[in-house]
């Protein structure tokens, strides 16, 4: 086996659908105001679909380094499941599943990690070609998914069924599409649901956050209806549209603020608390 079918890459072949659908969606949207933050707007679609394009080598360049190390575990580990078993391919898609719910969860709740997930919610657009705004680094996803070929799971499986993931999430980044049958909408991630994960209003922050079934986030409490159109992007927008300062800006920010911090416990604050996370505020003293 190559060591391209050992990453097995599957988002690649998927590329020109996206691209197809993309151009459906501009044509669909042509006549939206841009004003209100509908349809596509040039620059920020062109960013978009830089990073995407870029992305797609440092994700290659993350997988080639990962498969050493699943590979270790996969060998270590005291199971063999089998490849050929629809069964296994079942259990290894909600597997990845669930392991998405986790890391995408916590990629919000924890600085450090949001600091490389953010990218791709600095677009104040929802569309097809904010599903390709992807960051340039994957290594804390990557963790992710290592207790699966700790279980048995062969490494190129992991890799397909992470890819099967990604490219179920690209349709759900639209505004086309409204709410679909209830059914559908109970059990896994819709258009309407990726909505209020992608908006900056109070209300919707931090909901939704499942790749394809939207029922980890109603079995674990972070589930959110759609009751209104969700404004889009950070809650403290980026200023800028240079593609690097877009994808490291929280990087360089939280080195400030670590840099700034006075005790142990204020730097490791900023880096594993929650984006927004400050050091609480100095006690007066008493006076006499």
């Amino acid at each position: 086996m190559t060591l391209w079918d050992q990453i097995n890459e599957p988002v690649t072949y998927a590329i020109p659908f996206f691209l197809v659908a993309l151009v459906v969606e501009v044509i669909s949207l042509r006549d939206h105001d841009a004003k209100g933050r509908k349809g596509y707007e040039k620059t920020d679609a062109r960013n978009s679909l830089v990073m995407g394009v870029v992305s797609l080598f440092f994700s290659g360049a993350g997988r080639v380094l990962a498969l050493f190390g699943y590979s270790v575990l996969y060998v270590l580990s005291p199971f063999k499941l089998d490849p050929h078993s629809p069964l296994v391919w079942i259990g290894v898609v909600f597997g990845v599943d669930f392991l998405w719910y986790v890391y995408h969860r916590v990629s919000h709740r924890v600085r450090l990690v949001w600091a490389a997930h953010q990218v791709h919610h600095n677009s104040r657009y929802f569309n097809y070609a904010t599903a390709l705004r992807q960051k340039w680094n994957p290594w804390f996803e990557l963790l992710a998914w290592t207790p699966l070929p700790a279980l048995g799971v062969p490494p190129w499986m992991v890799f397909t069924g992470f890819s099967v993931n990604l490219i179920y999430q690209f349709w759900v980044h639209t505004e086309t599409i409204g709410k679909l049958p209830r059914w559908f909408e109970f059990v896994f991630n819709t258009p309407s649901h990726h909505r209020v994960h992608h908006a900056s209003d109070k209300e919707y922050l931090d909901k939704n956050f499942g790749g394809i079934l939207i029922l980890w986030d109603r079995l674990f409490g972070t589930f959110r209806e759609e009751s209104f159109r969700p404004t889009y992007g950070l809650t403290k927008n980026i200023d800028s549209t240079n593609v690097l300062t877009l994808q490291y800006h929280e990087f360089a920010a939280l080195w400030r603020d670590v840099r700034s911090a006075r005790t142990l416990r204020d730097r490791l604050g900023y880096l594993f608390g929650p984006p927004g996370w400050q050091p609480p505020a100095p006690v007066p003293a008493p006076e006499h």
